[in-house]
């Protein structure tokens, strides 16, 4: 095919990737400010000096963050909190997934099912009843009172189902042909070629878990368990609290480092995992999201 070189055309192009690269300039650049006014020292910061560069480097902000151990436990209950939590939602997804599936005719009651999760979706009973619950369970202070009330993240749910009803059936009645039941199929044949709509789904869950904050103040009374955003969200309000609190002298402390330095290290920490952790599954994201709407 011969493309169109005509001026129109690369204007056209030109002003895609202007666009493109004035947006990610928009999403890369107050990253970069905040690293550099971490690493920065307290009176350039106090000036208004620093912008996307360290200004009298140190990095006596992320000493102070990482001495604390309100930190370093707050980043362990979050840790479990992911780990924990995203399995139950991979397994409990597959679980719907794999019967909602099928047909009507293969499953009775499927649009029964199906209106009752989307109805879900819409509507809740609330931040009253949800509390209320939570408390009658006895998960008050306990790292499931995290997990539990969003076990099944519905929408993610529903983006594996269609993934599965966009294989090609032949694969099941050739398995079912050869004797295997409906969960030998579900875990030695579907479970493999899920693997890109469970990383898509996988990466939802990860992100919503690591970035929750309100449930960690509402359910935990022991700041001791706060997950790690909500143990910045309190930092946020109350750092001049926690400096005060330090075990070192605060005229010391405070000529070293001030709030704004103290917040960037801290939120730089807590957002550095999911840095790290999106690049390896992102490749997954596109092929996940298109294959799981071919079928509606």
């Amino acid at each position: 095919m011969v493309q169109d070189k005509s001026l129109g055309r690369r204007l056209f192009i030109f002003a895609n990737y202007l666009i493109l690269f004035v947006a990610s300039l928009i999403c890369i650049l107050p990253f970069v400010n905040l690293l550099a006014v971490s690493f920065s020292g307290s009176a350039a910061v106090a000036a208004g000096d620093v912008v996307f560069w360290p200004v009298d480097f140190t990095t006596k902000a992320y000493e102070f963050a990482l001495e604390g151990s309100q930190f370093l436990q707050s980043l362990w209950v979050a840790t479990q909190r992911v780990v924990l939590g995203t399995i139950v939602n991979l397994i409990l997804m597959v679980l719907t997934a794999y019967p909602l599936s099928k047909t009507k005719d293969k499953v009775m009651g499927r649009g029964i099912y199906m209106g009752f999760f989307v109805l879900t979706m819409l509507f809740n009973g609330g931040l009253i009843p949800s509390y209320l619950i939570v408390v009658k369970a006895g998960l008050i202070d306990s790292i499931w009172s995290l997990i539990l009330p969003g076990a099944l993240p519905v929408y993610s749910m529903i983006i594996l189902m269609n993934f599965i009803r966009s294989l090609p059936e032949e694969i099941e009645e050739s398995a079912t042909i050869d004797g295997a039941g409906p969960m030998q199929i579900l875990i030695r044949i579907l479970l493999p070629l899920l693997k890109p709509a469970l990383a898509t789904v996988g990466l939802f869950s990860i992100v919503g878990h690591w970035n929750s904050w309100f449930d960690g103040i509402i359910y935990m009374n022991n700041p001791d368990n706060y997950p790690l955003q909500s143990y910045l969200q309190t930092l946020l309000l109350n750092f001049d609290q926690i400096m005060l609190r330090a075990g070192t002298d605060y005229s010391e402390l405070l000529a070293q480092m001030n709030v704004r330095t103290g917040r960037a290290a801290q939120l730089f920490l807590g957002t550095l995992p999911i840095l790290i952790v999106y690049p390896f599954l992102q490749k997954y994201f596109t092929k996940g999201l298109v294959l799981g709407s071919v079928k509606g």
